[in-house]
């Protein structure tokens, strides 16, 4: 049986639609934000360890290569794994999956429209030395979001194996080994999400400015995919 709400009347009492909207909606997105809060805290805890387990392997193979945990706060953590940095970010809003989606089609959905309101993970992709050298305009790269929903089911929305490993909805419900599984999906992405030398008449001119703050600090802007931005990726975005 649905649990879509049905249409309010015209007739009916303002004070009551309004106990009724917060009855259902907004006790559901407190039990969204509350679980995801939750979640991130098992995130962090999976992500920290990770990174322990690499390094540790790591140093028996060469201890230029550094992997290393570090919690940013209540919202963020960051993974750095070599020449990358993998920043973990937990939206404070819950959301509405939006309408044109085709989870929207499934049954999983239109028994309950509610399944459908999520909190969000952000994970974003820098370079390492963006952060070492303080290069303020670097870039980085939004690589995939992951979305939460009440019960503890999630997909993630990504390029390439981020966006089909884990876009099950109904099936996917959230445990500690398929945390562990999604965070080794997004460093395998990383790693292969390799740094290009920029076309060269991108940047054949360099202001006065821009080679004085070259000389102070290494300032002129690089990402791993200069001028590339994660929507317009040759790969559909799932």
């Amino acid at each position: 049986m649905s649990k879509k709400q049905p249409p309010a009347s015209a007739g009916q009492d303002p004070r009551d639609l309004i106990l009724r909207t917060l009855q259902l909606k907004s006790v559901m997105k407190q039990d969204v934000y509350h679980r995801t809060i939750a979640f991130f805290g098992e995130l962090k805890e999976v992500v920290q360890e990770v990174a322990d387990d690499l390094e540790h392997a790591m140093i028996k193979v060469d201890k230029r290569v550094s992997v290393q945990y570090r919690d940013k706060g209540e919202m963020a953590c960051e993974l750095k794994v070599a020449g990358d940095t993998i920043i973990f970010h937990m939206h404070t809003n819950v959301f509405r999956l939006d309408q044109s989606n085709s989870l929207w089609s499934t049954s999983y959905l239109e028994e309950d429209e509610l399944r459908g309101y999520f909190g969000v993970i952000n994970i974003y992709n820098f370079l390492s030395d963006s952060f070492k050298y303080n290069r303020e305009r670097d870039l980085g790269y939004l690589v995939s979001r992951l979305f939460l929903n009440k019960e503890g089911h999630f997909f993630l929305q990504g390029k390439r194996q981020l966006g089909f490993l884990y876009n099950d909805l109904a099936s996917n419900v959230m445990s500690k080994e398929v945390l562990k599984q999604v965070v080794y999906s997004v460093v395998m992405y990383v790693l292969d999400f390799d740094l290009l030398t920029p076309p060269y008449d991108q940047v054949n001119q360099v202001t006065v400015m821009e080679m004085n703050e070259l000389n102070a600090g290494m300032q002129l802007s690089t990402g791993k995919r200069l001028g590339f931005r994660f929507q317009a990726d040759v790969d559909d975005l799932s």
